[in-house]
């Protein structure tokens, strides 16, 4: 079998190689680094926040079935202005990441 690569049912390397670029909260939008702390079901999941307040954080639609959000994964949340013990999830960061963000301090505030 000439041309087949063979790791063609390997994942994309490219996201272990490196951190590549990572976004940070805007604090003009309200948003702030949390860490998921419980699963409740129904695209729902409680998060430690970067101020120290526990919230109910909504996974929107169009990150339910394409990002899968785990206890202890690191998220960006964007806090309700009308409520703002609610917040929705805008992003999930993968571990190198996370670890990239440890070492440059920026997760300081979070029980890690």
């Amino acid at each position: 079998m000439i041309g087949i690569p063979a790791n063609k049912n390997r994942k994309d390397r490219k996201s272990e190689e490196g951190v590549g670029r990572v976004r940070f909260p805007n604090a003009d939008e309200n948003e702030q680094f949390a860490l998921v702390t419980q699963l409740l079901g129904a695209n729902q999941v409680k998060a430690m926040c970067q101020d120290g307040k526990e919230r109910l954080c909504r996974i929107p639609g169009k990150m339910r079935k394409r990002v899968w959000i785990r206890v202890n994964d690191v998220v960006i949340v964007k806090l309700w202005e009308f409520q703002p013990a609610k917040a929705d999830i805008i992003w999930r960061f993968l571990g190198n990441q996370v670890e990239w963000l440890k070492r440059k301090g920026a997760l300081s505030a979070l029980p890690i």
